[in-house]
């Protein structure tokens, strides 16, 4: 993406107001999720990587984020 200024002479399309509204949410839950994850590692930073036993491991992270995304699909007949 080009961080170039829009020239002057083409008018950018404004969108409808709940597309706005939505869009503003999605790079407000953007930016949290950026804030929790550089918090993190601002973490690991200072502290250091926790001990493995305090850790989940990744089988069991994957099983619940497929569980989490089966639920929110619809069943296909």
């Amino acid at each position: 993406m080009s961080e170039q200024p829009a020239p002057a002479d083409h008018a950018r399309q404004q969108l409808k107001p709940d597309t706005a509204d939505e869009l503003r949410a999605y790079a407000a839950r953007t930016r949290e999720s950026a804030d929790q994850l550089a918090a993190v590692l601002e973490d690991i930073a200072t502290n250091g990587l926790p001990a493995a036993e305090d850790c989940t491991p990744w089988e069991e992270l994957r099983e619940t984020h497929l569980t989490r995304l089966t639920a929110q699909r619809p069943a296909v007949a």
